[in-house]
């Protein structure tokens, strides 16, 4: 009989302390919800009961109920288990207590700034229930003041508080005891680069915008990262270090991680003929980038492309950073498309871009535009032979932290450009209501937004949309919509408008810093209103696209692969979508 009542009471606790926790239940407070006081107490409902676990419940809620002014509260909790269902309900009874008043703040080191800036916020609390968090949220105030002007090892302490009552009132107060201290006025007099092997170091200082001289600011050392990370030059950067050497002089010391700026890809295909009187044809993109050159910052980039048997695109630019080491951007480009056999376009453009800030910038275009219609004893083709001159100026807003894996920050795009068209031939195509000189149009609108709403998790939304305005258009002069960069679930460029817009919204959870898997909704609209005497119906059409895909930094870029499905469209009908992520 000894025997099994020592059995029975080893065992007990073993099975007692197996229960899962089925209910906490919260009794007699009046200050705060049930649901608070359980979250205080650590107990997670579905848990398992363990030894201590009241104890430990009682201490979390008590030291909850102080940092909030409650110092006399009395609880009592405790846990009934059921032997036959495996279940546990946890009882929380609680006696609130009476709150203590903040008294009066005293400070030490206070000076005629402080007094004005921030002890009246403490005075406002005076009189009221002593609470940790609305206090310590004043001394956040007071330490992001000074290290944004120049104090950058400020001290808060909060030396004592001392809870007391009145025994006449029964009523409880706090006083409470708070030292600054500043430190010594710190300027940044000296920027040292670190870990730059190509890029030199003017290249990184300008962008810094940061003169040597002048004061601390924190808020702009934190915003350092998101500068230089647009540059495309380096692995995301941290926030740089400072310090004060034995000269005392404040030094900024940014270190950064380069890499591999030059990139070239090519993507080659093979389509074979459909009949014993067609032969088969190349199909490809080759794109050449060189982004930071020789370490000045200087770029240039190649890319052709042969969409089809018939089509390709040539491109070349050039980009002139910071234009005598003022804050201009001077950008050359070389455009060439050749469409089927109807025409070549040639485009040759300059810009001057001015950089206001670090985050906007305006900029002048001016260029010449040139159609050449292909013309053979067999065809005519319906474009004519035509040159213009385009000017235009855009306003570019930028934000984003990071250019190929943005988590937060937004971007917007806005431009007008005027087209001065002249027309001389062909000759079969003159009639007397075509002009001989047209003037075009164009407004463009671009707006993405990206936000992290959970560890690893952004919501990327894009809106843009494309107008052109004139007396009458040719297909060259029309907007293009569809495939990877527009609307996915189309062929490239499928849709011609004179009116376009479209959204891309896409969820994405990041595998690393600059890769990410993906899936995405898009929206295209297009327009193209009749033109009866050039036998022209009205083209108008409203698409959407759905899928998902993958975007991975290698070693040649940021690669994208996306699959998508359009209206209608069946699995095996959906596209797939590759390309190298590349900003030039």
């Amino acid at each position: 009989m000894r025997g099994f009542v020592l059995i029975l009471i080893l065992i007990c606790p073993v099975f007692i302390y197996s229960q899962v926790i089925q209910l906490v239940e919260v009794n007699g407070s009046r200050a705060f919800k049930p649901n608070d006081i359980i979250l205080w107490s650590g107990i997670n409902i579905g848990s398992k009961l363990t030894k201590g676990i009241e104890d430990t419940a009682k201490i979390n809620i008590a030291r909850n109920y102080a940092a909030r002014g409650y110092i006399n509260g009395i609880f009592e909790i405790t846990s009934t288990v059921s032997m036959d269902t495996q279940k546990a309900v946890i009882n929380i009874n609680i006696q609130d207590g009476k709150p203590a008043n903040v008294k009066n703040f005293l400070f030490e080191n206070a000076d005629v700034i402080d007094s004005a800036n921030f002890i009246p916020a403490f005075s406002f609390m005076e009189g009221q229930i002593f609470n940790k968090f609305e206090i310590e949220t004043n001394i956040a105030d007071i330490l992001t003041y000074y290290e944004d002007n120049g104090y950058p090892f400020i001290k808060v302490v909060i030396s004592s508080v001392t809870f007391y009552s009145d025994s006449s009132s029964g009523d409880y107060f706090a006083d409470i005891r708070l030292k600054i201290d500043k430190g010594t006025l710190n300027k940044i007099d000296k920027i040292e680069i670190a870990g730059n092997k190509s890029t030199k170091d003017y290249v990184i200082t300008r962008e810094l915008r940061i003169k040597t001289g002048e004061l601390y600011s924190q808020k702009k050392i934190e915003e350092l990262p998101d500068r230089l990370n647009r540059l495309r030059f380096f692995e995301p950067i941290s926030v740089p270090a400072f310090y004060l050497n034995p000269k005392n002089e404040g030094v900024l010391v940014v270190n950064i991680k380069e890499k591999e700026t030059n990139n070239f890809d090519a993507i080659l295909g093979y389509v074979p003929g459909t009949g014993t009187d067609q032969t088969g044809y190349l199909t490809g993109l080759v794109n050449v980038t060189l982004r930071n050159l020789f370490g000045t910052g200087r770029a240039g980039s190649f890319r052709w492309q042969q969409l089809d048997r018939n089509s390709q695109e040539l491109e070349i630019h050039y980009l002139e950073p910071w234009f005598m080491g003022l804050p201009f951007n001077l950008n050359a480009s070389l455009f060439q498309r050749k469409q089927d056999s109807s025409y070549v376009e040639r485009k040759i453009e300059g810009n001057v871009e001015f950089l206001a800030t670090e985050d906007l910038s305006a900029s002048f275009d001016i260029a010449t535009d040139a159609i050449i219609p292909t013309i053979n004893d067999m065809y005519v083709p319906n474009v004519f032979n035509s040159t213009a001159l385009v000017t235009g100026v855009s306003l570019k807003y930028d934000t984003r932290d990071d250019p190929y894996a943005p988590t937060k920050g937004v971007t917007f795009n806005n431009s007008y450009s005027l087209s001065q068209k002249k027309i001389r031939g062909p000759a079969q195509l003159i009639t007397p209501d075509i002009k001989s000189s047209v003037n075009l149009q164009r407004i463009t609108v671009d707006f993405n937004i990206y936000y992290l709403f959970f560890k690893r998790q952004v919501v990327a939304l894009g809106l843009h949309g494309r107008e052109l305005r004139g007396s009458f258009f040719e297909d060259a002069d029309l907007f293009r919509l569809g495939g990877t960069s527009t609307l996915r679930g189309y062929l490239e460029n499928q849709f011609l408008g004179s009116r376009v817009a479209w959204s891309n919204l896409e969820y994405r959870f990041l595998l690393t810093r600059r890769s990410y898997i993906f899936t995405f909704f898009d929206t295209g609209y297009f327009l193209r209103n009749a033109e009866p005497d050039r036998n022209i119906e009205k083209q108008e059409g409203f698409k959407t696209g759905y899928g998902l895909g993958l975007s991975i930094e290698t070693g040649l870029g940021v690669l994208g692969v996306s699959f998508a499905l359009g209206n209608g469209d069946t699995f095996s009908q959906g596209k797939i979508h590759f390309g190298i992520i590349n900003e030039f």
